[in-house]
């Protein structure tokens, strides 16, 4: 079996598109995957994928690269704490905010924690989506390990979390404002009216076309003044074809 059939295939099987990936990057991954495991043939490898739930979700953890930290890039969480959301909630009471590709939570949690500083008697309406089911149960869990709140002050992590040896709990106040649930970037339909979408160091592993397919429906599910927050590692340099304004690196005005 071929790589172009193996995609075919696993699309066929677990409803994963692996065609808005970039091939060069994406083949690369599973092949380093299937070469740990010994497997040398993609059809031998799918059979695997379909008896072994755990090597299906191996191979998920592979694909979807989930890597997060809590306020990942200290210095821009702090452009969006100064500035990004003063400006929203000048305009509004109550944010509606989609973290998409949430990996672990710790994105939509540091956003939590943010929004529970600015004003603690304000509850707005946070949704993290992500294509990993694995992933997402253990963002519901929130338990982390030293290294994903090494960028947490220590006045929140005393604040916002329970410390048992080298394990960090989210406390269950900040654990409650965010809804987790499974949605696929590339096959499912956006939601609408958010006023602030996160999705960072994602759209990176997907192709030029898949890009602007992301970039356009995330333009239609803001409301009127909503503002997309990407990665880092990415720059958005066709940004007013999609109708949007730059306000800051890394956030996108509709």
């Amino acid at each position: 079996m071929n790589f172009n059939e193996f995609k075919r295939k696993i699309y066929q099987k677990f409803d994963l598109n692996l065609d808005g990936y970039k091939e060069k990057q994406l083949k690369r991954r599973i092949d380093t995957l299937m070469q740990g495991l010994n497997f040398t043939d993609y059809g031998d490898y799918l059979q695997a994928l379909q008896k072994d739930e755990k090597q299906l979700l191996r191979f998920l953890d592979k694909v979807t690269i989930n890597v997060s930290e809590f306020f990942r890039n200290p210095e821009i969480f702090k452009i969006l704490e100064d500035d990004i959301f003063p400006k929203l909630l000048a305009n509004k009471q109550r944010l509606k905010i989609w973290s998409a590709a949430c990996s672990n939570g710790c994105e939509p949690y540091s956003v939590a924690i943010i929004l529970e500083d600015l004003n603690p008697r304000i509850s707005h309406r946070i949704e993290a989506t992500d294509i990993d089911r694995k992933i997402l149960a253990a963002a519901k869990a929130g338990v982390y390990n030293s290294r994903f709140v090494k960028n947490v002050t220590p006045e929140r992590l005393r604040k916002y979390f329970l410390k048992d040896n080298d394990q960090y709990t989210i406390c269950e106040n900040i654990r409650n404002k965010v809804s987790f649930k499974y949605h696929d970037l590339l096959l499912d339909s956006y939601g609408t009216g958010y006023d602030l979408i996160i999705c960072r160091n994602v759209t990176i592993y997907f192709t030029s076309e898949s890009q602007d397919m992301i970039y356009t429906k995330f333009y239609q599910s803001l409301a009127p003044g909503g503002i997309l927050f990407i990665g880092a590692t990415e720059n958005m340099l066709r940004y007013r074809e999609f109708g949007f304004t730059k306000i800051s690196p890394w956030f996108y005005q509709k």
